[in-house]
């Protein structure tokens, strides 16, 4: 897509449409004081075409306005959002194909009312400014949205990790770290260092820095076994998918396109097919779909024989169950929390759904009887008291109070970064459905060892009040039931 050509077309039309209402001309008036035929100023002003030299120079005498004014590129203040998105970097690199959105289609609605899609623009621009919304983040949603579109799974990806595997690994062994080390040594020309948080203080949030120039990986000495295997798997992904522009540390210390986010997904991806072989996982889940009892340690234990963290186990199912096992209302997300402080950070989130879950929320306090952040107060007491080292998994069917919605949501606690008390759990939620109840046999009826819970989404929002988990006061609810209240007095008056 040629989006500065493009962009350029749209501004000399935008302009030109403009300056000819300025003065009070119609398209037709136009076309007969320039010479020109109205459908070729149409197609100006829609942004489909730039009109040659002479062209212009007819046009900016039809309208007794200076050539260098018509070709500028500045517009006026009402329609200057415009000019700024499109002169942003946001809408620039986002290939808005993987979207399914015909760039030709966008430049046409931005042309046909662009002085209401100027103001959406600006609001719309405040409000990121206001939540301080970063490029960064703008590309990630983008890139959620995209996975979404697709249920996280895509084929060609799959079939470059099964050519690797076939190329690289013999059938159903697990692609280590000695063969990932060597593939990258050997076959790709790198160095692999390690290096400390305690030699290096100021790199110690980094997982991983990569140097093109030298060809040297750095890896953090404090990794886990699984963490560093993933790391190694994503750079051969880099190297076997010929990923040029990407990355160079884990994780992002600044973002310089949206081109590189995306080739780190498909990067991230490919290591998640040679290191959770498809075939392998889709027969171990069907054994505990036909179980009639859920089993938190078999399937902490399933986690563990792929040398996966549960994170990325989790994200893998998000790749199969939808197009495997006719799962698709589901979702993923992650929570942060130092041990023995009561706040919990959503730090990642994906949705294959729109039912209900977890979103980002200012000012306000998450439900406190989310298996998510339970599993955590439970895993930070047990460190403290039982010198509990590993993970922990715990099964939950939450039914949600105002609209009855129930979902069964798998979580997983783990250390995090052990040196500042960090754990983190991550959870797969699925809304019950007939579906879901023909899947998974435990389900139908309900396993004992699934606990079953009423919750809600906020505090601030939640009408049980009763709740002993409860840590704010349904300061929102109360103030919608306020408005209500209005409402019908209102419709009350004669």
């Amino acid at each position: 897509m040629a989006v500065y050509t493009d962009h350029i077309r749209l501004l000399f039309g935008l302009k030109l449409k403009q300056i000819r209402l300025d003065k009070g001309l119609s398209i037709s008036e136009l076309g007969q004081i320039s010479g020109l035929s109205v459908s070729y100023l149409t197609e100006i002003e829609k942004g489909r075409k730039y009109p040659k030299t002479d062209k212009i120079a007819a046009l900016a005498k039809a309208m007794d306005v200076d050539y260098d004014t018509l070709v500028s590129l500045k517009l006026s203040k009402k329609l200057e959002p415009i000019s700024e998105l499109l002169r942003s970097r946001f809408l620039t690199e986002i290939p808005l194909e993987l979207l399914g959105i015909d760039p030709s289609d966008l430049l046409e609605l931005l042309a046909e009312a662009p002085a209401k899609v100027s103001a959406m623009i600006s609001t719309v621009m405040n409000i990121g400014r206001s939540y301080h919304v970063s490029v960064e983040r703008l590309y990630m949603a983008v890139l959620r949205s995209y996975q979404e579109m697709h249920d996280n799974y895509f084929e060609d990806i799959e079939q470059d990790g099964d050519r690797f595997l076939t190329e690289f690994a013999s059938s159903h062994s697990l692609v280590d770290e000695s063969l990932l080390s060597s593939l990258l040594r050997t076959r790709y020309n790198y160095k692999i260092v390690n290096f400390s948080r305690e030699s290096h203080p100021e790199l110690a949030a980094l997982r991983s820095v990569f140097r093109p120039e030298s060809g040297t990986l750095y890896l953090n000495s404090h990794l886990s076994i699984e963490q560093k295997t993933f790391i190694l798997a994503r750079e051969v992904g880099f190297q076997y998918l010929n990923l040029k522009i990407r990355p160079y540390t884990y994780s992002y210390v600044e973002v310089e396109s949206f081109e590189q986010i995306l080739n780190n997904y498909k990067a991230s991806y490919f290591a998640g097919t040679i290191l959770i072989r498809r075939t392998d996982l889709i027969t171990r889940l069907q054994a505990i779909f036909d179980q009639t009892n859920w089993s938190n340690e078999a399937f902490l234990n399933l986690i563990q024989s792929f040398n996966a963290t549960p994170e990325r186990f989790f994200y893998r199912l998000s790749n199969l169950l939808p197009k495997y096992f006719g799962i698709d209302q589901l979702f993923f997300y992650r929570f942060n929390n130092t041990a023995g402080q009561t706040n919990f950070h959503l730090t990642k989130e994906m949705h294959l759904t729109r039912q209900q879950g977890p979103k980002s929320m200012v000012d306000e306090h998450y439900c406190r009887r989310w298996v998510a952040l339970t599993i955590l107060q439970e895993l930070a007491f047990l460190q403290k008291n039982k010198n509990h080292v590993g993970a922990l998994c715990q099964a939950q069917l939450s039914t949600y109070a105002d609209t009855g919605n129930t979902f069964l949501i798998v979580s997983v606690a783990q250390p995090y970064q052990p040196h500042q008390q960090q754990n983190m759990s991550v959870s797969m939620c699925f809304k019950m459905t007939d579906t879901l109840k023909s899947k998974m046999r435990f389900l139908n009826p309900t396993s004992p060892n699934i606990s079953q819970r009423i919750v809600n989404e906020a505090c601030e929002r939640c009408g049980i009040f009763d709740c002993r988990e409860r840590v704010a006061a349904p300061t929102g609810l109360q103030k919608k039931r306020q408005v209500d209240a209005m409402k019908k007095a209102l419709e009350e008056l004669k």
